[in-house]
């Protein structure tokens, strides 16, 4: 069954998502919109992210999820601005939700805002939120066919974060095959294959970001 999305729904969060990029211009703020399934560790992606970075960068989060504030809470530990948005039952957040809850921020104090999206596979790749880039993350456990069954995510995406390869061995997942999957989808696509339990491979991901914001 093929679910689409009205137009005029599209359109009316197109316009507010400019409005949001043009607030994000204003306060030469970097946002960024991380986008996975439940369970693929994006959380604690943003974690370690934001204990290698928050002594470089000002940084907050937006923590997106159908109920509870458990992701906020993880985050709040850190010392950073941080806001949840709970969708009671949407499956993305969108434009005009993240506009709502920017004036919580001082965004001028800030240089980078990460949103952390609900999680899904389809819905958020269909909303912008006037983010600047846009992060899949794809975690070993949930399988090397994922791409390919879901390609507008990563068509859409500006990197691909393929997470969990201290899994590798415990896993029937392909990882090169899946990195030439998702470049035949996105030719432009930043992948990069790392651990957060280990580590390994953050330095990459870590230098891509900080990178971009101070652009």
């Amino acid at each position: 069954m093929e679910i689409k999305i009205g137009r005029n729904v599209l359109e009316a969060n197109e316009l507010t998502a400019a409005r949001n990029a043009r607030v994000f211009r204003e306060n030469t703020l970097f946002a960024l919109n991380m986008m996975s399934s439940p369970g693929s560790g994006k959380t604690t992606i943003l974690e370690k992210t934001i204990e290698a970075l928050r002594e470089q960068l000002k940084l907050a989060v937006i923590e997106g999820d159908v109920y509870t504030e458990k992701d906020a809470d993880r985050i709040r530990k850190y010392d950073i601005p941080v806001v949840q948005i709970n969708t009671h039952g949407s499956c993305h957040l969108d434009a005009k939700m993240i506009k709502d809850v920017l004036p919580s921020f001082n965004l001028k104090a800030l240089d980078l805002l990460i949103i952390e999206n609900v999680g899904n596979l389809v819905c958020p790749a269909e909303f912008r939120l006037g983010e600047e880039a846009r992060v899949a993350v794809l975690s070993v456990p949930e399988g090397d066919d994922k791409p390919m069954k879901y390609p507008l995510l990563f068509r859409e995406s500006d990197v691909a974060l393929i997470n969990k390869i201290d899994l590798l061995e415990y896993f029937d997942f392909d990882l090169e095959r899946v990195k030439e999957e998702i470049k035949t989808i996105n030719p432009k696509i930043k992948i990069f294959a790392l651990s957060s339990k280990t580590l390994e491979g953050f330095a990459d991901w870590l230098s891509w970001l900080k990178d971009n914001v101070q652009k």
